[in-house]
């Protein structure tokens, strides 16, 4: 084969790509190398790399959370519910404005701040559930067996419609979210300072986690969505009703959304009609980068991903010599979601999908 034959038949996508990745490895390699044996950018202690890895957890639990109702709904139905950030919104709305504002102004939030929390969750949840199930049943439900873009574009609909709901009830203005003074400050722990409220977020959301796995493995409702992810047909032969299960997954994902709120409210103390969007966005990416449609990998993708948005700006980016390398988190996280995309587009623990699913 000739020299000229050869350029004709090479694929020149698939060389550009492997550039790509060749340069994106090699930029990584020699940021990291230059901040840790060179010391470039600021010179940061234990207790810094610490603080940078805590946060990253807590900041990863919350965007697992989240991702849990991406990689459900698109396990059941094969569609991205882009409305799922608005469940998450609703919650952290509703518990702010309507519970958080009274408990702090009577003093309760602080006097029982435990049981002021459990209030908070409750509310958050049940209103992340109502606005999932309303979704689903007027807005979904009747496109079932519409081509797939008719539900995302439906589902970009809907979270413009929540947002302006919510907007119009409680107002464009940020809203405080009341923190009990309980979890301000810090707790030393093995001779190390942490954050309180990183600490508790993620401590909680691991027990959100670890729980949601336990339902959808031992309950019969959780095998119940895992036959209907696996075969509608078939599951409704056995007897299962699946519309109600598909309302149940969206209702569970948008509970773990209803925590992941005011988990977000506590640690980052506001809340605003807008406040879906971003996290909304981020969970997405942990859930592509963990495997859509796979529990664990939401879980694991959330945490990768808040990890790598707190530890990589002064780890690698620094490394690099880049200016306010803290204000490009976002550019960390959206280029790893690329490189995912292209290293193993499956995401970590996704498996490659039959002809069927795909």
């Amino acid at each position: 084969m000739t020299l000229s034959q050869r350029l004709k038949e090479t694929d020149w996508i698939d060389v550009a790509l492997w550039v790509f990745r060749v340069v994106i490895i090699l930029l990584v390699v020699v940021g990291i190398i230059r901040k840790l044996f060179f010391g470039a950018g600021i010179a940061y202690s234990t207790k810094d790399w610490l603080d940078f890895l805590t946060s990253g957890l807590s900041q990863g639990g919350l965007y697992a959370l989240i991702a849990l109702g991406y990689t459900m709904v698109y396990g059941v139905l094969f569609m991205i519910n882009f409305a799922h950030g608005e469940f998450f919104m609703s919650g952290a709305m509703t518990s702010a404005v309507l519970v958080g504002a009274t408990l702090a102004s009577s003093g309760f939030l602080d006097s029982q701040p435990l049981i002021s929390i459990i209030l908070l969750i409750f509310v958050s949840v049940l209103t992340a559930m109502a606005v999932s199930l309303l979704t689903e049943r007027i807005a979904y439900r009747p496109l079932r067996r519409a081509p797939r873009l008719v539900p995302l574009i439906t589902a970009i609909g809907a979270s413009f419609f929540w947002q302006n709901i919510f907007r119009g009830l409680f107002g464009s203005a940020v809203v405080p979210y009341p923190v009990p003074d309980a979890l301000e400050g810090r707790v030393a722990i093995m001779g190390f300072d942490f954050l309180k409220v990183r600490l508790v977020v993620l401590a909680a959301s691991i027990v959100a986690l670890i729980g949601l796995y336990l339902f959808v493995q031992k309950t019969k409702t959780g095998k119940a969505i895992r036959a209907v992810a696996e075969d509608k047909d078939v599951a409704t032969l056995m007897g299962i009703d699946v519309d109600r299960t598909i309302a149940m997954t969206f209702a569970v994902g948008a509970a773990m959304a209803g925590i992941a709120a005011v988990l977000w409210g506590l640690t980052f103390k506001q809340a605003s009609f807008s406040i879906g969007f971003v996290p909304g966005i981020k969970a997405f990416t942990a859930a592509v980068l963990g495997g859509i449609g796979s529990i664990p990998g939401a879980a694991l993708g959330g945490f990768f991903l808040g990890v790598i948005e707190s530890v990589g700006p002064p780890l690698i980016l620094e490394g690099l010599g880049l200016p306010g390398v803290h204000q490009l988190k976002d550019v960390i996280a959206f280029t790893l979601l690329v490189l995912v995309l292209i290293f193993r587009p499956q995401g970590i623990l996704g498996e490659k999908l039959a002809e069927k699913k795909a």
